[in-house]
């Protein structure tokens, strides 16, 4: 069995630890916090600071950045980006490729 972390060196020089979401194996920050019911898929980022709701579902290729909020069964597409500190709610669905800026706000089951 492989180590269940893996570190990357950030654009100041700091390293980032990372560990394998135990539900779909995506990546997680040290000091991100994610529910285990929530899912991460294989290829999905999950930032320091950022919360994931139970049930909600990063997909592949999903970059949820810095402090961001991804609220209770929402859905997070292939390829978004949540910026930082944006807060998504309960049950939205961002769409693949969709870009969500810093501190925005999206509505819960939008």
């Amino acid at each position: 069995m492989g180590k269940n972390y893996i570190d990357i060196e950030d654009d100041q020089g700091e390293t980032l630890r990372y560990r394998k979401h135990v539900n779909g194996r995506g990546l997680v920050a040290h000091g991100a916090k994610v529910n285990p019911k929530a899912v991460v898929e294989a290829g999905a980022y999950v930032e320091p600071g950022a919360k994931i709701g139970a049930g909600a579902r990063v997909a592949r290729g999903a970059w949820v950045d810095s402090d961001a909020v991804i609220g209770e069964d929402a859905y997070i597409d292939a390829h978004a980006h949540i910026g930082q500190g944006a807060v998504i709610g309960d049950g939205a669905h961002v769409g693949v490729r969709t870009e969500i800026g810093a501190g925005a706000r999206i509505a819960r089951g939008a």
